[in-house]
């Protein structure tokens, strides 16, 4: 097959939120780049996503004099990420901290509309250097009309899957609507805003959706090339420098040339069953089957990257999201570890972790504790008060959102266990009785006061901000001692690998001598993410992506 050849100035691999806005920078700088996606929609894991970027002292922060510093992310970053490593190295650290608050403002002078996350909290808020009030933003409600032909070539969303126009930040109050009067609140404006955004006829874009769909509109509209439905082969090494890609576009080969570099921003390895089991083996053994991620997430590009002598660590690790089998998402259990009245324990029956923080930290420990899978224990009050089924409380399907309506087929089916008795539960999923009694009965003692001297959850904000807002004194913490009780089986599910190629603080990616590899520049979760083996706050992996994306592209372009 004959080989087209095409010339550019920044050559992109990857429409995902890092890509996007490489592209955005590179064309700022005077670069003629070009954005090369596999898939037929752009957006990537980020458009999947809720779309929220995690980046302390950033401009919205400062705007609403919010207290915050540059110094004071650093202290963060040192005690929640612990001490620097190569693929979390202090000059990493401080790009981030430096770069990240620029890009948000190129965003916004171009015209990105984008909003605080009041309320959502860091995940380590009690930490040196966290804050309470949060540091993430997301975008706008953003009309998906204004992208003309490219309306429906965005990756469908969170809120698409949910039907409704909700913020990230909004999502936390749906399923307690009828437990706090802000809950309520904030539950009629989502009504409010999808409703009549329907009326309008409005195709209103939010979390990663509302991200991706802006910053298109901003490339397409100066002229930025964005292949779709082009699959990257190879790179492309010429007198040991990385030069272009081998991609295939409508079925015919072409060889992208990048004079000023490559950037890969394609995702991690997600979807690929052999390299997730390779690297994953002796740690946390894996091979992808509880995934979320993005379907184009199969992990070639990185492995094109390795073919050319990149160096990588954190392969074996991943943003864990501790989910119960798909035909119970959507339900009260999908989050019964953040409410009261529930817990999680293990394959011996014993407690394990603070089941309300942070969901990367819980897949660790579930891993760590043979808890893979875990038991999701919860009690009759946990099944009265919490809804069991997604969605707005409209007229025409209002009692089946509210609390307690749980589907008897869910028993009859044996994905939820119940019994009489805490001895006859241990008994249906084969832990030892006398373990999960002892377990439940210290528990029990301990949250009618609202304490857990065990694993101390619902000490920190981020607990209890996505906790029961209703429940007192501890919005996450509840006994559970009300039968009948149930169980179900919890998975250490994820939305993206962790792990990849190690790069410096511009970007580039380093050799096995820790040298740079001329012409390659690496970012997102191909990356070995600056934010190490933790997960620091909503949006950490988009704020990643984005910030090391718009530092390379100013890198290569000699900025």
């Amino acid at each position: 097959m004959a080989t087209r050849d095409e010339s550019f100035d920044f050559v992109i691999v990857g429409s995902g939120g890092g890509g996007l806005v490489a592209a955005l920078a590179a064309h700022e700088a005077g670069l003629k780049p070009v954005v090369i996606e596999k898939q037929a929609h752009v957006g990537g894991s980020t458009g999947m996503s809720g779309g929220i970027m995690w980046m302390p002292n950033n401009p919205l922060m400062r705007a609403e004099r919010v207290p915050d510093s540059f110094e004071q992310g650093l202290t963060y970053f040192e005690s929640v990420i612990g001490p620097p490593d190569q693929g979390s190295s202090l000059e990493r650290r401080k790009a981030f901290l430096t770069s990240g608050p620029e890009m948000i403002t190129l965003l916004q002078r171009k015209g990105v509309k984008l909003v605080r996350c009041e309320g959502y909290s860091d995940y380590y808020s009690s930490r040196k250097g966290g804050s309470e009030r949060g540091r993430s933003v997301e975008g706008i409600p953003w009309d998906g009309r204004q992208l003309g032909e490219w309306q429906h070539k965005v990756i469908p969303g969170m809120g698409k899957g949910m039907g409704m126009a909700v913020k990230t930040n909004e999502v936390r109050d749906l399923p307690t609507w009828t437990r706090s009067f802000h809950s309520l609140r904030s539950t009629v404006r989502v009504g409010t805003r999808t409703y009549l955004g329907r009326l309008r006829k409005r195709d209103l874009f939010t979390n990663g959706m509302s991200l991706v769909g802006q910053i298109t509109k901003i490339l397409v509209g100066a002229g930025v090339p964005i292949w779709l439905n082009t699959g990257v082969e190879d790179l492309v090494v010429e007198g040991g420098r990385v030069v272009g890609v081998r991609a295939v576009r409508n079925g015919e080969q072409v060889l992208v040339r990048g004079t000023k570099g490559v950037l890969l921003a394609a995702g991690g390895f997600e979807r690929n069953p052999e390299m997730r089991k390779k690297y994953s083996a002796d740690t946390q053994p894996n091979d992808g089957q509880w995934t979320m991620a993005n379907p184009g997430n199969t992990g070639e590009v990185l492995a094109a990257a390795i073919a050319v002598g990149a160096k990588t660590d954190y392969m074996d690790d991943a943003v864990w999201l501790p989910n119960p089998r798909m035909e119970l998402a959507g339900t009260a259990v999908a989050l019964g570890r953040q409410y009261p009245h529930a817990m999680f324990v293990n394959q011996h029956g014993k407690r394990f972790v603070n089941e309300s923080n942070s969901y990367l930290e819980v897949g660790k420990a579930m891993y760590a504790n043979d808890a893979v899978p875990a038991w999701l224990i919860f009690d009759d009050a946990f099944r009265k008060r919490y809804p069991w089924a997604r969605g707005l409380p409209t007229l025409r399907k209002f009692a089946s959102v509210l609390p307690g309506r749980m589907p008897e087929e869910l028993v009859t089916s044996g994905m939820l266990k119940r019994a009489a008795t805490l001895q006859e539960l241990a008994a249906q999923i084969e832990v030892d009785p006398e373990a999960l009694v002892a377990t439940v009965g210290r528990f029990n003692v301990h949250a009618a006061q609202g304490e857990d001297p065990d694993f101390g959850r619902g000490e920190s904000q981020y607990n209890r901000v996505l906790g029961d807002p209703g429940n007192k004194p501890n919005q996450a913490l509840g006994p559970v001692d009300t039968p009948p009780f149930y169980a179900t089986q919890i998975y250490p599910g994820d939305v993206g690998t962790i792990g990849g190629v190690i790069t410096d603080e511009f970007g580039r990616a380093l050799d096995e001598a820790d040298a740079p590899i001329p012409g390659l520049y690496v970012t997102g979760n191909m990356a070995a993410t600056v934010m190490g083996r933790t997960y620091p706050g909503a949006g950490a992996s988009i704020s990643n992506t984005m910030t090391f994306g718009y530092i390379a592209a100013l890198h290569a372009a000699g900025k």
